[in-house]
C-alpha cells in the first residue's frame, strides 16, 4: 500500500470545487479585472489614448514654431538716432505672418486628425477632447518658440547696434490671438468627417410587415435574429408542412377533384349480357 500524496486534512490545490481563498488572493485583495465592469476599462483605454494624442499634438508644436519662424514674412524697420520707423509703411507684412500661422496650424490640425484616425479607427469624445486640447497647447508652444527664436524683441537696443539708416527686422508677433485656436478646430472638423465615413457603424434593424394582436399589420423593426425567431417575421401556429399538409393552402374535406364530380340519381344500368349460344 502507498500513502495518498495529498493529507485528508488538506484539500488539494487542483480541485475545482475548492473554496477560494478569502480575499481572492495571497495579498489578500481581489484580482483588479474582476472589480472593474468593461464600462471602466473602455474608459480607461479612452483616457490613456487620449493622453497619448495630446502628447504627439502638443510636441509637433515645435515643427509648427520652426516652420512658422522660416516661413512667416518679416517687418522691415529703419531708425534714425532718435526713432524707429516702419521701412514700408504700406506693407503687410505683419498680417502675413498672422495668416502663415493660421494656415500652418490648419494643415498641422487636418494632418494630427487624420493620423489620430489612423492609429485608433474610432471615435469618442474623450479622443476629440484630448486632440483638441493638445491642438491649443502645440499652438502656445510653436508661438512661444517663434518669438522666441525670432528677432530680439528689444528694438531700441537692435536699432542702436545696426546703426543709423540700416534696415533690420522687428521682432515675429502674433497679433490675431485667434489663430491659436485654428489647430484644434481643423482637427475636430477632419476627425469628425472621417469618424462620419469611415468609422464603425452599429447594425440596421430589419423593417418589415408583421402581424400584430388580432391580425392587424404591424409595421416596424423585427426582433433580433440573436432571440430565436427569424428575420422575415414571427412564427405562425398550425400545422407545419413537413406533417402533410399541403403549402399550397389548407386541404379541403370531399372527394379528390381528380375523381371528378359526383351526380346524384339512380345508378346507370348495366349492359345485357351476350346469349350463351353466340
Amino acid at each position: 500500500m502507498t500513502a495518498p500524496l495529498t493529507p485528508p486534512h488538506q484539500p488539494s490545490p487542483h480541485e475545482p470545487w475548492q473554496t477560494p481563498q478569502k480575499g481572492g488572493g495571497p495579498g489578500g485583495s481581489r484580482p483588479r479585472n474582476l472589480l472593474e465592469s468593461p464600462e471602466e476599462r473602455d474608459l480607461r483605454t479612452d483616457l490613456r489614448r487620449a493622453g497619448i494624442v495630446c502628447a504627439a499634438v502638443t510636441v509637433a508644436g515645435v515643427a509648427l514654431g520652426l516652420l512658422w519662424l522660416w516661413l512667416a514674412p518679416r517687418v522691415p524697420l529703419i531708425s534714425d538716432n532718435t526713432a524707429v520707423f516702419l521701412s514700408d509703411s504700406e506693407g503687410e507684412e505683419a498680417i502675413g505672418a498672422d495668416g502663415t500661422f493660421a494656415l500652418l496650424a490648419l494643415a498641422f490640425g487636418a494632418v494630427s486628425a487624420a493620423l489620430a484616425f489612423l492609429f485608433h479607427r474610432r471615435g469618442g469624445v474623450v479622443l476629440v477632447v484630448g486632440l483638441a486640447l493638445g491642438g491649443v497647447l502645440g499652438s502656445v508652444l510653436a508661438w512661444q518658440l517663434g518669438t522666441r527664436l525670432g528677432p530680439t524683441d528689444d528694438v531700441v537696443a537692435h536699432a542702436r547696434e545696426v546703426g543709423k539708416g540700416v534696415i533690420f527686422d522687428a521682432p515675429l508677433e502674433l497679433h490675431a490671438k485667434g489663430a491659436l485656436l485654428a489647430w484644434s478646430l481643423a482637427a475636430m472638423a477632419v476627425h469628425l468627417g472621417l469618424t462620419a465615413m469611415f468609422g464603425p457603424r452599429d447594425p440596421e434593424p430589419e423593417w418589415g410587415v408583421y402581424h400584430g394582436p388580432g391580425g392587424a399589420p404591424v409595421y416596424g423593426a423585427g426582433p433580433s435574429p440573436s432571440a430565436g425567431s427569424s428575420p422575415a417575421g414571427p412564427t405562425q401556429s398550425g400545422p407545419s408542412p413537413s406533417a402533410g399538409s399541403s403549402p399550397a393552402g389548407p386541404t379541403q374535406s370531399g372527394p379528390s377533384p381528380s375523381a371528378g364530380p359526383t351526380q346524384s340519381g339512380p345508378p346507370a344500368p348495366e349492359p345485357p349480357a351476350p346469349p350463351a349460344g353466340s
